[in-house]
């Protein structure tokens, strides 16, 4: 079936409700954050997703089963991976994560992104 105009997703003007919710116990290394996500596009097949995520100051364990490329709007965090290198993120930052990566992500100052991930 042909898409039209009417099927863009404009994350400027788009107004999908923001889902606020705490870091999982499990995962945590340090603090209580408190994570916020929009998800403004999910392909037919559930595998491709997109939209908008933000944390506050926190740390916690990451383990990526899915690809995830970001673009980080504001705030900085670290990514570390489990051998402790680290990258420092902050706002302008453009990365892509492979599925497979395990490590932590650090919130140091409050953080959003605009991510779009795919889950094989």
């Amino acid at each position: 079936m042909s898409k039209t105009l009417a099927d863009l997703i404009n994350f400027a003007s788009i107004d999908t409700p923001v889902e606020k919710y705490p870091t999982d116990a499990e995962r945590l290394v340090k603090g209580n954050p408190e994570q916020n996500n929009r998800l403004h596009f999910t392909s037919s097949d559930d595998k491709f997703f997109a939209g908008e995520w933000g944390a506050e100051v926190g740390c916690w364990k990451v383990r990526y089963t899915e690809n995830e490329y970001f673009h980080i709007l504001s705030g900085k965090s670290i990514i570390r991976d489990n051998q402790g290198n680290e990258q420092v993120l902050t706002a302008g930052d453009k990365v892509c994560v492979p599925a497979g990566f395990e490590g932590e992500w650090e919130v140091v100052e409050p953080t959003q992104k605009i991510y779009v991930i795919y889950e094989p």
